[in-house]
């Protein structure tokens, strides 16, 4: 069955950086675009960005564009989000998501923005 399994989250001081990882798993992982959701207590979840099969296609919330990149390996059924320049309205629990089953989340992973 298919598995999503985040990490890489933690605190971080406003200004630093973050890698986080979603490791896939049940599925053909390369046809499908992978997305970056997040979070934050009290608010829905919002899409951060989402990146194609063959990483041609990249798209960036308005709220992280400049700051966050979305990639992946595709031999490795991984998708990556480098954050940098966080801000403490950055905190929030982060899920990777696939379109191949959209309704699926994970465990989250997450990220805490403060000084």
């Amino acid at each position: 069955q298919v598995q999503l399994v985040e990490s890489g989250g933690g605190l971080v001081e406003p200004g630093g950086s973050l890698r986080l990882y979603c490791v896939a798993s049940g599925f053909t992982f390369w046809p499908y675009v992978m997305s970056w959701y997040r979070q934050a207590a009290g608010k829905e979840r919002e899409l951060v960005a989402s990146i194609s099969g063959g990483s041609q296609i990249i798209n960036y919330g308005d709220s992280v564009k400049g700051r966050f990149t979305i990639s992946r390996d595709n031999a490795k059924n991984s998708v990556y989000l480098q954050l940098n320049s966080l801000k403490p309205e950055d905190t929030a629990v982060y899920y990777c998501n696939t379109d191949f089953r959209p309704d699926y989340w994970g465990q989250g992973t997450q990220v805490t923005v403060s000084s």
